[in-house]
């Protein structure tokens, strides 16, 4: 490498203009200046006003996660050494670009890598900016903080991730996945591993707040959690063992949780979802872009 590292940050949104003006201003306080950051969006209703998205570059395009971190890799990879992918609902540590660059510098072995969350607000009713920088800041105090880890995984978690540019070359994220892309970030991850490790470390961290706003419909998700499954159980890019584990495990809690359901799941709509799946895989008709026509 012949010029400093450069890194660039995608984020795929949709109709969440709040949790990307928070987001940005993570970004632009990181201790280490981020050389792209790309919002790829599909509307300019997605986005905050112009004034809040200082530095960003807009991309617009065709809806899906899988489609628009696409949009965002087919911009931006020749100009990048290493590419880091946020949800717009996820808010880093000031340190994480540092740290990431700086694992990657120390770890040329890994392809792929996932920090450490400190809290994961998807199961429960999500995590409010303040709440979240507090807990950053907490533990940046705690011992646990100064103690690097690593773990190698299967797939990495799509709320944060960094790839090496030179591992991702022409892998795309699968577009037969629609929509929320259930699982994509184990298939793009899966398919990158054979470039280097994947692993999961403390060396960079944040908090994802799980906002629940413009997620997926319940019956969507539902036919998701066992199509996309199958899916990738077939593709070769899940084990089987460890699919059939998910879609027992999001089966199971769906039908217990159906009479008393969280305020903020649709419990009903997605056992609506897991029986039509499951209808579709004994009729041979089942695939993840049925959900399109829902």
């Amino acid at each position: 490498m012949n010029h400093p590292p450069r890194i660039s940050v995608i984020v795929a949104s949709v109709d969440r203009a709040s949790e990307i003006a928070d987001l940005l201003i993570a970004l632009q306080n990181q201790t280490r200046k981020i050389d792209n950051t790309i919002l790829s969006v599909v509307a300019e209703s997605d986005l905050p006003p112009e004034n809040e998205r200082t530095n960003a570059k807009v991309l617009f395009g065709p809806k899906g996660s899988c489609a628009q971190r696409n949009t965002g890799i087919d911009f931006v990879l020749e100009d990048s050494d290493y590419l880091v992918f946020f949800d717009d609902d996820y808010i880093p540590a000031g340190n994480a670009i540092e740290r990431i660059l700086d694992f990657f510098e120390r770890h040329p072995d890994v392809a792929g890598v996932t920090g450490h969350l400190i809290a994961d607000g998807i199961d429960g009713p999500g995590i409010k900016r303040d709440e979240a920088l507090k807990l950053i800041e907490d533990y940046y105090k705690t011992e646990a903080s100064n103690t690097e880890t690593l773990k190698d995984l299967i797939g990495l978690y799509g709320c944060n991730m960094a790839f090496r540019a030179s591992a991702i070359g022409s892998t795309r994220f699968d577009e037969n996945l629609p929509l929320y892309g259930w699982q994509e970030d184990v298939d793009f991850a899966q398919r990158i591993g054979n470039s280097g490790r994947l692993v999961g470390t403390n060396a960079f961290a944040g908090v994802h707040r799980g906002t629940k706003r413009a997620r997926s419909s319940g019956t969507t998700l539902g036919y998701s959690q066992i199509a996309n499954v199958v899916y990738l159980m077939r593709k070769g890019t899940m084990p089987p063992r460890m699919g059939l584990s998910l879609i027992a495990r999001n089966f199971i809690a769906n039908h217990l949780r159906m009479l008393y359901p969280e305020p903020w799941i649709d419990r009903k709509g997605r056992v609506l979802g897991n029986w039509r799946a499951i209808w579709h895989f004994c009729r041979k008709q089942i695939h993840p872009r049925n959900i399109l026509n829902f």
